[in-house]
């Protein structure tokens, strides 16, 4: 019996520390997927008349505003209990702990499963997508493996002294929570995101070439005696008239769907004051770099200085520069009495720019749509290097280029200054 208990102990105890890792790597990517849990159960308790479901709502818009703060603890939460079960450290408490979070993961992947709602439940971040049946399945084991534990805890015996496990402890929360406040700070440690160093966006934005589109019928909605009747186009009723059936819609209904069937990027425009999409000739330049910030939360005066620098080494190499926000009017504004008060600014879909940039702001270098490098603004420092490496590019209006048509570009996304 010991040995089996040593060998569940470890298993759950590795799986636990290696869940926690991988999603340390990327907290923001979690808090964003426990924000679409939460959007989405209040969706449906909007339309409930469960007599608490005004409480819950308030309950989940609070942690959705607190998502990131929920998603470090969590993270953090995985790999010391991990550390905890492998080592034998006060398995009173931590063989409690460990069955109540497994008991909410398992009512997490469960609904992510049966709702039919999530592609990916996140359990394992976005560097190992994995489909919520079997996430799932995952938690239905450990749920098992956990029980077992529990009721076996008082035949876990730890590895060391208490001088030494709370030493051990300490260490590896201290690590939990640094490692998640540097990828925080400066981007992920592996960037599993399809904007990634070396992808060319154009391309990721174009459908998968294995992709199997979804297979829909036309479906019709008409009304007869009082009640809405759907039929498809090849199956009209056979005492179908105008008389007895008036008509309300039609949609095309998803009878098989499809796979692969997204592009790694989707929604990506960049459009200014004018709404004109100007992706393309953003792409299409030799050489542009975008300065990504969602909403301008952290203040520019923390990475003013850093940034002035690189854009004067950027402004001589005659290199265009764009903004890309979700709120023009507040990025003008924040920018209005600094040297980059002349940079276009673009509007984008905020879900583009969270997948674009993990920090607020995010800088990329772009070499004709490909991405050859990306900085956290608390390295934009270090960015200089790089651009040192980039040759010199004409002025614009010199000689025709694709990127001349940043003249007209600027002027479409500055007129609103």
């Amino acid at each position: 019996m010991k040995v089996i208990i040593n060998i569940v102990r470890v298993f759950v105890g590795i799986l636990f520390i290696f869940s926690g890792l991988i999603k340390a790597n990327d907290p923001l990517g979690l808090s964003y997927k426990m924000q679409e849990f939460f959007e989405i159960w209040n969706e449906g308790l909007a339309k409930s008349s469960f007599f608490l479901s005004g409480t819950l709502v308030n309950l989940f818009d609070f942690l959705h505003d607190h998502s990131l703060a929920l998603s470090v603890i969590m993270i953090a939460f995985e790999i010391i209990a991990g550390v905890a079960l492998l080592i034998g450290w006060r398995m009173k408490l931590f063989s409690w702990l460990l069955l109540l979070l497994i008991i909410f993961f398992t009512f997490l992947t469960a609904y992510a499963f049966l709702s039919g709602k999530f592609k990916n439940c996140g359990c394992f971040g976005d560097c190992l997508p994995i489909t919520p049946l079997t996430s799932f399945l995952k938690d239905v084991l450990l749920t098992i493996l956990i029980f077992f534990l529990f009721f076996k805890r008082d035949k876990i015996k730890p590895l060391f002294s208490v001088k030494a496990g709370n030493i051990v402890m300490l260490t590896v929360t201290i690590l939990s929570f640094g490692m998640q406040w540097y990828a925080l700070k400066y981007l992920p440690f592996k960037d599993c995101l399809p904007f990634k160093v070396g992808n060319n966006i154009p391309e990721q934005m174009k459908m998968p070439a294995n992709a199997i589109p979804d297979s829909t019928v036309i479906t019709f909605v008409y009304k007869k005696d009082g009640k809405n009747v759907e039929f498809t186009a090849d199956k009209f009723p056979a005492d179908f008239n105008a008389d007895k059936y008036q008509y309300i819609d039609r949609f095309d209904k998803v009878i098989r769907k499809g796979v692969n069937n997204e592009p790694p990027i989707k929604g990506l425009s960049l459009s200014g004051s004018t709404d004109v999409d100007s992706t393309g000739i953003v792409m299409a330049e030799p050489y542009a770099v975008l300065l990504f910030d969602e909403k301008f939360e952290t203040p520019v005066s923390e990475w003013q200085a850093d940034f002035a620098k690189l854009y004067k080494e950027i402004q001589q190499k005659h290199i265009p520069v764009y903004v890309v926000t979700t709120s023009m009017d507040k990025a003008v504004a924040k920018l209005a009495n600094t040297p980059f008060r002349d940079i276009p600014v673009f509007k984008c879909d905020y879900t583009v720019i969270r997948t674009a940039a993990r920090t607020n702001p995010a800088l990329y270098l772009l070499k004709e749509g490909t991405i050859i490098n990306k900085w956290s603004y608390k390295r934009f420092d270090d960015a200089l290097t790089a651009f040192d490496k980039v040759p010199m590019l004409p002025k614009p209006g010199d000689i025709a280029t694709p990127g001349t048509d940043s003249i007209n570009l600027k002027t479409d996304s500055t007129n609103n200054k």
